[in-house]
């Protein structure tokens, strides 16, 4: 056995995570796809200069792309920069691209980056179909969320 750090089969690493996404949609449905990038996006990316707060995934001529993600440019990438807001291309299968773009245009929903994160050497993200939440909804969720903090609050303190 060669000397060196073990690792797990899924060695996963967030870099980015959209935190507005839960707050603001119901998440029906999650999936990982892979995002097609450019070698100064991913320096970029590896340093965490990037933003995913009006990302969104669209499907056009069969194929699926994360809009809206913002990647800063890489400072010392200087003469193959790449665009910050460039729509990229997420890596599905076919099957997959259908079934989504078919609930977006029928049932109203959206599809939302909740994470961008490296695993194993490739980046990932963490797609979700979400419906929007209306204001009672949120309400009641952070109600919830709330509820939950003061048991696990009361469950450490008898300990």
């Amino acid at each position: 056995m060669a000397g060196g750090k073990p690792t797990s089969d899924d060695d996963i690493k967030v870099v980015l995570r959209n935190k507005k996404a839960r707050h603001e949609y119901h998440v029906e449905k999650t999936l990982e796809a892979g995002i097609e990038l450019r070698g100064s996006e991913v320096k970029s990316l590896r340093d965490g200069k990037a933003s995913m707060s009006d990302a969104y995934a669209a499907v056009e001529g069969g194929q699926m792309y994360l809009l809206q993600l913002q990647i800063n440019e890489y400072p010392f990438a200087n003469y193959f920069q790449h665009e910050p807001k460039r729509r990229r291309r997420l890596l599905l299968h076919k099957r997959e691209i259908e079934q989504l773009g078919k609930a977006v245009q029928a049932q109203g929903y959206t599809l939302l980056p909740l994470e961008v994160y490296l695993r194993n050497g490739r980046f990932k993200v963490q797609l979700a179909l979400c419906k929007g939440k209306q204001s009672h909804d949120k309400r009641a969720s952070e109600r919830e969320r709330d509820a939950d903090r003061e048991i696990q609050r009361a469950m450490g303190r008898r300990r």
